[in-house]
């Protein structure tokens, strides 16, 4: 865990706080002593905080670093330090994302450094069709997928997926999930609910419509959850 990271899950922490009501940007503002704009930029990734406005904003909205860690990296059940180290997760196009079990060397375009915070501990069993799957790969957002789930994720930003997380039951409680899911050809990354048979893509921008997936009798909802978004990077 770095300065970096803890910038981040208080980001998350944030933003899901706004999304579920009734804190507002403005609100926090005025709670942490800063200007609107400033606030604003922090949450869609334009700028950092200092250590002091880090506290500031944590005391605004009763925050302690404890609450912010993964649960897998807090209390007594804390991973070893060694587990902290960095890994390399391949950026892949959508299409590999989507359907090739392992990535191949020439299907790489990139690779994002990320750390074990933001690797997270499997929860509940693989599928077995997804066992021998290469577990996290990233894709970036266009500028669609970025508009849809504005300020979740910015044009050009890199979603780290799970594939081994195909499970709509909350990671965290009270925390909601950004999905890959497959939509025809294409792959789009939403808020996902599940209602008699048909998966509900929920976008976070009020402009763009909710897409609905109907399942046939014999699919289920892992049969187009590509995976569990675990990590977003803003694009440099």
């Amino acid at each position: 865990m770095n300065f970096h990271d803890l910038h981040e899950l208080l980001r998350q922490e944030l933003l899901r706080r706004i999304d579920g009501g009734p804190l507002t940007g403005t609100a926090l503002a005025r709670q942490a002593g800063y200007k609107q704009g400033h606030i604003s930029n922090f949450l869609r990734r334009k700028r950092s905080l200092s250590l002091e406005g880090l506290d500031r904003v944590m005391a605004a909205q009763n925050l302690t670093v404890d609450q912010l860690l993964p649960l897998e990296l807090s209390g007594a059940a804390a991973v070893p330090l060694r587990e902290e180290l960095a890994g390399a997760v391949p950026v892949v196009p959508a299409s590999v994302a989507l359907g090739e079990p392992v990535v191949r060397p020439e299907q790489v375009v990139e690779t994002v450094q990320v750390s074990a915070a933001h690797r997270p501990e499997q929860r509940g069993p693989v599928p077995p069709r997804r066992a021998a799957w290469q577990r996290f790969v990233a894709v970036r957002a266009d500028e669609q997928q970025a508009a849809a789930m504005d300020p979740v994720l910015t044009p050009g930003a890199i979603a780290v997926v799970d594939r081994h997380c195909v499970s709509l039951a909350p990671y965290r409680a009270g925390r909601r999930s950004v999905y890959a899911v497959r939509t025809g050809a294409g792959l789009a990354l939403r808020y996902v609910d599940f209602d008699a048979g048909t998966l509900i893509l929920r976008p976070l921008a009020a402009e763009f419509p909710v897409q609905l997936v109907p399942l046939a009798a014999r699919e289920s909802p892992a049969d187009y959850i590509v995976g569990r978004v675990c990590a977003v990077y803003s694009a440099i």
